[in-house]
């Protein structure tokens, strides 16, 4: 299809966009052919009339776990019972999959254009990644993490991550995950903050350097970078130091840790929502006990301040949800965007950039998608408002293209207890 986006405003998510009326976007298959002053003459076009909304690159939501809803809980639940039910038997895995694909479907009709997966269940990621592509499916692109690699006693070991128990058996489910043709191997370095049992234990180191060194080493040899779940200073320090390329979650860093990062061209990508709830919710909204509540907001500074240190130095700095936590949906990734704002002090204009382009780049598809400009994917979103004004203005996408195709009034199902809660923070 070739489609002329008419009576829209332009912000095209490099990091000085400014809003840019007067403009007509042509759209060719899956490609942005080229951008045109208003009233130039498109026959062959079919007119889609933004009437005066804002239309910008699709969101990037770099850290997705598809098999949860974020739904709110307060009883933690046994990941590794429910992934052992959900993969027992083949009706029960063909229930997981369609679940999978109805998050990545709501994930798109939110405003997320691609998303990476950094720990799901099997090879679904992959498999759905696939079938997207193929049109089999609606959704995202996906970048497809699979399975992680945890050790014995760590972070979603047994539940979306193997246990490794030695550096040459990390190395061997390193290449057991590759067979499935993911795009990122993850590793679950630290503990979370469910997984502490007392007060500044959240991000303990669960995985020796030698493990880390040893699937990095690996995940490389077979072009794959690496993701890590990291929440200590320790943590940060012992995945750079083994290699790894993109830090989850983080923790404040020291001069040495802001060394590594730079010497090893490693980016850290801000996780703000999941820590939230547990930091500033009352405990009776979630039934976190003290201990997880004074954790959850340790979490919350670490992010900040590694988020904070990196800018400073010009070390790149991604966003994602971890969607999949409770209270984080999967039609949030806005919010993230609007928390990077808020705690780290960036402009409305550089946090959607960060959303957009610079998430596109640190995922390695900088030239690819990111921003609305000739020759790159046509993956769209359209607003009513203008996000420079107010973040809150991507809450409500009007339109969403995905790869050219035209998803009109977009809507979504919403966990009204979920948008209640979080509401009070913005």
């Amino acid at each position: 299809m070739k489609y002329a986006l008419v009576n829209g405003i332009l912000l095209d998510g490099t990091e000085a966009m400014q809003p840019r009326p007067g403009l007509t976007v042509l759209l060719k298959g899956d490609r942005i052919e080229a951008i045109v002053p208003a009233g130039t003459e498109t026959p062959d076009y079919e007119k889609i009339d933004l009437s005066g909304g804002y239309v910008m690159p699709g969101l990037i939501n770099l850290h997705v776990h598809l098999p949860a809803s974020g739904k709110p809980t307060v009883k933690q639940k046994d990941p590794k019972k429910a992934v052992r039910l959900m993969t027992s038997n083949a009706l029960l895995r063909s229930v997981a999959f369609r679940v999978c694909a109805g998050y990545a479907k709501t994930e798109l009709l939110s405003g997320v254009t691609t998303l990476r997966s950094v720990g799901g269940i099997q090879a679904i990621d992959s498999r759905l990644r696939d079938k997207i592509l193929s049109g089999g499916a609606v959704g995202p692109r996906i970048l497809a993490g699979n399975m992680a690699v945890s050790v014995p006693g760590g972070h979603m070991a047994g539940s979306l991550a193997y246990e490794a128990t030695s550096p040459e058996e990390a190395a061997a489910l390193v290449r057991k995950i590759a067979q499935d043709k993911p795009d990122l191997i993850k590793l679950m370095i630290t503990g979370g903050v469910l997984d502490a049992k007392c007060k500044g234990e959240p991000g303990e180191l669960k995985m020796s350097p030698a493990l880390v060194k040893a699937a990095c080493d690996q995940a490389h040899a077979l072009g794959l970078p690496v993701a890590a779940h990291v929440e200590s200073p320790q943590g940060v320090r012992v995945a750079l130091e083994g290699g790894v390329d993109t830090i989850e979650h983080g923790a404040r860093p020291d001069e040495e840790i802001l060394r590594l990062f730079e010497e090893r061209k490693a980016c850290h990508i801000a996780t703000i929502s999941p820590a939230l709830p547990y930091a500033l919710f009352d405990r009776s909204v979630t039934g976190a006990s003290e201990t997880e509540q004074y954790n959850g907001k340790l979490v919350m500074d670490g992010i900040i301040d590694c988020a904070k240190a990196c800018l400073a130095r010009g070390i790149p700095v991604g966003l994602g949800t971890d969607t999949g936590c409770p209270y984080i949906t999967h039609y949030d990734m806005w919010r993230e965007v609007y928390y990077f704002h808020k705690f780290c002090g960036v402009s409305n204009a550089f946090a959607l950039h960060t959303a957009t382009l610079g998430n596109a780049r640190v995922a390695g598809l900088g030239e690819e998608i990111g921003s609305v400009e000739p020759g790159k994917c046509a993956d769209l979103i359209v607003t009513r408002q203008n996000p420079l004004e107010d973040l809150k203005a991507l809450r409500h996408v009007d339109l969403v293209i995905a790869r050219g195709k035209v998803y009109r009034s977009p809507k979504v199902k919403k966990i009204e207890k979920a948008q209640r809660e979080l509401d009070k923070f913005l």
